[in-house]
């Protein structure tokens, strides 16, 4: 037993060995995109965005492709993972959505910055920044898509993805300024900001294309009714160039809804 200890021990120190004789040829940064801090004028403030550009970007300078907005798009929530779904999805054998660059407005106050004026007291005592989303809208509207449009190769054609907080602003957006973007994606809205007022709001008329797509998981009463009140709204008043979808997601909650949602979601509005 003692002698077969040993051999294993020997072995053990001669396989560590040869992992510490492997020898490094390089190292080098992995980018998926770039992240740039600029200074927005609608909102006095610096902010960051992170960009994901389609694998071809740099080699092939005629091309331009559309954009997708992406809310609460910092590093470390739901940029890395939506922007993996977009290369993914994109793959000439997989074929679910163009090729697109990806947008990840990263969050400096997201209660200030989604959030209209409410008339709830429990609202502005739990959101006492809230309230200011006219303002954050202005400088997606006005600071951020020229600049965008300005510095990469472009289409027309915009979506925005927002979940909870960031599908009450999504909702918003088409309400009152819909020809911002041309796709919308809304999951787990929190339509229930200052008792689902925005819900009571008659939408903004538009003659350009939509297609809009609402998800919502097993989120509670309130937050499946609301958003399920939503797609039947937009379903009802949605004229013939506008298409309307909604999913349920009985297996998923509000915490991890978004990503399985969004594949969804392109799969439905970009099917050829």
């Amino acid at each position: 037993m003692k002698n077969l200890l040993t051999v294993l021990i020997f072995f053990g120190l001669l396989k560590l060995d040869a992992q510490n004789d492997l020898k490094i040829l390089e190292t080098n940064p992995l980018s998926i995109g770039e992240s740039i801090r600029f200074h927005s004028n609608s909102l006095n403030e610096d902010r960051r965005i992170n960009v994901y550009l389609p694998h071809r970007y740099a080699s092939d300078s005629t091309k331009t492709y559309p954009v997708i907005y992406l809310l609460d798009g910092s590093i470390d929530e739901d940029f890395i993972h939506i922007a993996g779904l977009v290369q993914f999805g994109s793959f000439s054998w997989i074929n679910m959505l163009p090729e697109s660059i990806v947008v990840g407005i990263s969050n400096v106050d997201r209660r200030r910055d989604f959030t209209y004026p409410t008339s709830i007291a429990q609202d502005k005592k739990d959101f006492p920044t809230s309230g200011k989303s006219e303002n954050f809208i202005s400088y997606i509207e006005n600071d951020l898509i020229p600049f965008i449009n300005s510095k990469y190769r472009v289409q027309e054609t915009r979506t925005i993805i927002g979940q909870s907080l960031g599908g009450l602003l999504a909702t918003e957006v088409l309400f009152k300024k819909p020809d911002v973007f041309d796709n919308y994606i809304i999951v787990s809205p929190s339509l229930w900001w200052d008792n689902q007022s925005l819900l009571q709001l008659k939408p903004k008329s538009y003659t350009s294309k939509k297609k809009i797509y609402v998800a919502v998981g097993k989120e509670g009463e309130i937050m499946e009714r609301d958003a399920k009140s939503l797609y039947d709204a937009l379903k009802t008043n949605a004229k013939e160039n506008t298409e309307v979808h909604f999913k349920f997601l009985e297996e998923q909650d509000h915490g991890d809804a978004l990503h399985l949602a969004v594949y969804a979601a392109f799969e439905a509005l970009f099917k050829k």
